[in-house]
């Protein structure tokens, strides 16, 4: 790895092509891997989320450390290095990328807001991390594309946070609906939340201790105000209402349960053909069709797959099934099996030992929250569009592609 901070963190434009970039070597990192070597791990972003991620890797202690935390809450920071033992076994950063520039950190786990996923995933995968990423993977569908390009290129490993796939449940039901045992599929819905908005919040006070310029990054400058705070005291952020940080309901659930459609309808390296918004008269929820004409409308509980010979519906912790026979039918030898994963982490620090791709590796997320966010440009503008999953932009509308990147503020470059 090189040691020159500038050459690992440089912010020259990544260009990609709209198709991704061809797979690259997978770099094994420190020789083989012996069995007694821990992976040593950075968090960056110790919110209400990162906290979470913590917890979740001190269940795999045996084989991961966190070793440094990135946050530019200074109380968050000093709490998460405490969580980690101490300074002198964990250090912490208000400029993650000299979190990155650490050459024994090997991997680098993401809980920050989405406007900052992209340049974080691009500078680590540069920086030779494997990668753990919350969800939804990104703001537009050209930072996703990019992160996904950047991972091959340097051969990462890479985890979305869209857990459900690391449920028995949402497996289980994917199987049957992909095995045949509901019919031919007549639709499907899924539980989805609204679009982002403008933010135009007054200005207040940044809170000591806040570097709010860096919190704002990329994305356009908005004055601090506590409905956009970090999250705090157990109470959950409203920055994801606003367009310029996230994509609202839509990509923050979307993110889950459109991954699932998606993942059920063998849909995970391609999508829909069309999405349709509401228009108060034949399309009553925004809708999505695929090309074999299969819709997927925003409505209803967790998700729901219709078929000609039954339905599948499933959310957390539950799987209901018509008929109810199919919750117990023994798979056949010749059925498809999908990824087994009970533990999304655990998933992820087996993958960066043995090189494979986790169960929700980066194309995935990008192709699944793709799906969130050509459906909140559908909704902004208030028309149904044509989209083309292959080359990633939508056919005959230039109003509708110039959504499906944003302008990064000053000095920030992807």
């Amino acid at each position: 790895m090189a040691k020159n901070i500038s050459s690992l963190l440089s912010r020259r434009r990544f260009l990609v092509g709209t198709a991704g970039a061809v797979a690259g070597p997978m770099i094994l990192p420190k020789s083989a891997w012996g069995a007694n070597e821990k992976i040593q791990v950075g968090v960056i972003g110790i919110g209400i989320q990162g906290a979470f991620h913590l917890g979740q890797l001190s269940h795999h202690s045996a084989n991961a450390q966190v070793v440094a935390i990135g946050e530019i809450y200074r109380m968050f920071r000093e709490l998460g290095v405490q969580r980690c033992g101490g300074q002198s076994k964990c250090k912490g950063y208000n400029d993650y990328r000299e979190l990155l520039a650490r050459e024994d950190i090997d991997a680098v786990l993401m809980a920050t807001p989405d406007h900052w996923h992209a340049s974080m995933v691009v500078d680590a995968a540069k920086a030779g991390k494997d990668i753990y990423c919350e969800k939804p993977l990104s703001l537009t569908v050209f930072d996703a594309r990019a992160m996904a390009s950047a991972v091959r290129k340097y051969g990462r490993v890479f985890q979305t946070g869209s857990q459900q796939r690391s449920s028995g449940e949402f497996r289980r039901a994917c199987e049957l609906v992909r095995n045949g045992y509901i019919g031919k599929i007549l639709k499907v819905t899924a539980g989805v939340g609204g679009p982002s908005g403008e933010c135009n919040l007054p200005a207040e006070p940044v809170p000591d201790g806040l570097d709010w310029d860096r919190w704002i990054g990329p994305a356009p400058y908005r004055p601090f105000n506590a409905v956009l705070r970090p999250a705090h005291n157990n109470t959950f952020p409203n920055w994801r209402s606003y367009r310029d940080f996230s994509g609202g309901g839509m990509t923050d659930w979307g993110a889950h349960h459109f991954d699932i459609a998606q993942w059920g309808l063998g849909m995970d390296e391609s999508g829909p053909v069309e999405v349709r918004p509401p228009n108060g008269k034949d399309v009553r929820e925004l809708t999505y069709v695929y090309g074999n004409g299969i819709p997927l409308i925003r409505t209803g509980d967790g998700v729901v797959f219709y078929g000609t010979e039954g339905t599948v519906h499933v959310n957390r912790g539950r799987l209901d099934t018509t008929p109810e026979s199919l919750r117990s039918v023994a798979f056949k030898s010749s059925d498809t099996r999908l990824y087994a994963s009970d533990d999304h982490h655990g998933d992820w620090i087996q993958c960066i030992r043995s090189r494979q791709r986790p169960i929700c590796d980066v194309e995935v997320g990008a192709r699944s929250v793709t799906v969130c966010h050509i459906g909140n440009i559908a909704s902004w503008l208030g028309r149904a569009l044509k989209w083309d999953a292959k080359a990633e932009r939508f056919v005959g509308d230039e109003e509708a592609n110039r959504w499906l990147q944003r302008a990064y503020r000053e000095p920030y470059r992807l």
